[in-house]
């Protein structure tokens, strides 16, 4: 996590793209590393990222997710396990690859339902939302947590739950000592435009929970409200600026000389952070993760 503050130095890469379908090989010696221990238990599989995320966290034997390659470099956490096997892309995945790895049940959301009928001759599907119009995408992570666990008599799925709720709490304790600065959650689409993280964002939800108030008060559509002009920036000259990765690489070379942006009171005040991934249609662990690396960037930015 860093603070920016001299944009011409920095090169930031863009995430990895999607992982075509195939099974995962064996990989480098950094990602084996990362990979989870081999779990035992029925065989489960997914389309969604924030489920996958669940499964794993409930340490569910998962043998099938789709775009793994892009995961390990967004979600990062938690782990994915040896020997699983890459769907493809989320929107096309490949069931011939979902049959061959055998679940003994798919685990679907409602984003991807239009699946469902063709997963269901290769294994029972059942289906959950984390992001649902009107709910708060948190709790709805914690009511899929305990639901999943229930289903695979996961017998620490509500101290998941509670862990992450206490985590939110911690970080909250935290920032009742800020500044009271309003956060802008954005993500660089390029130099001349970005997506921004509202309240019905996984982002936007925590951020409220942590007691930190949001700069942006519109409606995003449950992740992030697409390409917003950068001159939106002049209108919130108090705020904070998050940066959550991934960032094009052009993008910040292009703006450390642009007047517009240097004239920006965040970017001359030592305002804008720059974070970890995070992955922005997560569950619980990319609730937390969030919520660490927030804690971070402003102590980083404050002692820095």
């Amino acid at each position: 996590m860093t603070v920016i503050t001299d944009i011409p130095r920095r090169t930031l890469l863009a995430g990895v793209a999607a992982g075509v379908a195939a099974l995962i090989a064996a990989g480098t010696p950094r990602l084996a590393a990362a990979q989870a221990p081999v779990a035992t238990g029925p065989r489960t599989a997914t389309l969604d990222w924030a489920i996958l995320e669940t499964l794993l966290s409930l340490g569910s034997n998962v043998v099938a997710g789709p775009e793994l390659l892009q995961f390990r470099e967004v979600a990062v956490t938690p782990a994915l396990p040896q020997g699983i096997a890459d769907l493809g892309l989320r929107g096309t995945p490949n069931l011939e690859i979902l049959r061959y790895a055998e679940p003994d049940i798919i685990f679907n959301s409602n984003f991807y339902s239009w699946a469902d009928q063709q997963m269901q001759a290769i294994a029972p599907v059942e289906s959950h939302a984390i992001y649902r119009q009107g709910d708060a995408p948190f709790e709805l992570a914690a009511k899929v947590t305990l639901e999943i666990g229930e289903r695979l008599g996961v017998s620490h799925a509500a101290g998941i739950v509670d862990a992450a709720r206490a985590k939110i709490e911690a970080s909250r304790r935290i920032f009742a000592d800020g500044d009271g600065r309003p956060v802008l959650l954005i993500n660089l689409g390029d130099p001349r435009h970005y997506r921004v993280f509202g309240a019905d964002s996984m982002f936007g939800n925590v951020l409220n929970a942590c007691g930190l108030t949001n700069a942006w008060t519109s409606a995003t559509s449950y992740s992030a409200q697409a390409t917003v002009g950068l001159e939106t920036l002049a209108s919130v000259p108090d705020a904070w600026i998050i940066l959550i990765p991934p960032v094009p690489v052009d993008a910040l070379p292009v703006l450390s000389g642009s007047a517009f942006w240097n004239a920006l009171p965040a970017v001359r005040e030592n305002r804008v952070i720059r974070i970890e991934p995070v992955n922005p249609y997560g569950g619980l662990p990319a609730a937390t993760r969030f919520a660490d690396q927030l804690v971070e960037g402003f102590a980083r930015a404050r002692n820095g």
